[in-house]
């Protein structure tokens, strides 16, 4: 996204700010990703912002969402779909990744709930990093 010319509000949140941070770290949500939704800081590996982008699905920042995603994947909308719940996060693996790369993947199942049933997302995502921030590129979905 380019610099914008003009101060604009962000969107708050859809869902209640949570007490503790659903990235699954032991750290409330405004010490963890809430820093990182709110610009007050970014993320320097490949999985801190796989983290809190999942920690943005579950708390309805779709702004978040959309900064974080690389120009030529990202869509129009995030399109965030109230219905699941996230529940937890696994990361499985990474790779490359740290402040010392400039690609990195991770591995991650993301557990949720939907009309009562238990589900979950496993996907292998890649992140570059982008006019010096990471961002998410795209991601090949498994199971």
């Amino acid at each position: 996204m380019g610099i914008m010319s003009r101060r604009t509000r962000r969107p708050r949140p859809t869902s209640p700010t949570p007490a503790s941070c659903p990235c699954g770290l032991p750290a409330a949500y405004a010490d963890c990703c809430g820093r990182l939704h709110r610009g007050q800081t970014r993320a320097t590996t490949a999985e801190q912002l796989m983290r809190s982008r999942y920690s943005a699905f579950a708390v309805g920042d779709e702004a978040y969402l959309l900064r974080t995603w690389h120009p030529t994947t990202r869509p129009p909308g995030a399109g965030l779909d109230p219905a699941p719940r996230w529940v937890r996060l696994e990361i499985l693996g990474t790779t490359e990744g740290s402040a010392f790369h400039t690609t990195g993947t991770v591995e991650f199942r993301a557990h949720y709930t939907q009309g009562g049933r238990a589900g979950s997302l496993h996907e292998n995502s890649r992140f570059v990093r982008h006019e010096g921030n990471w961002v998410y590129l795209d991601g090949v979905t498994a199971d």
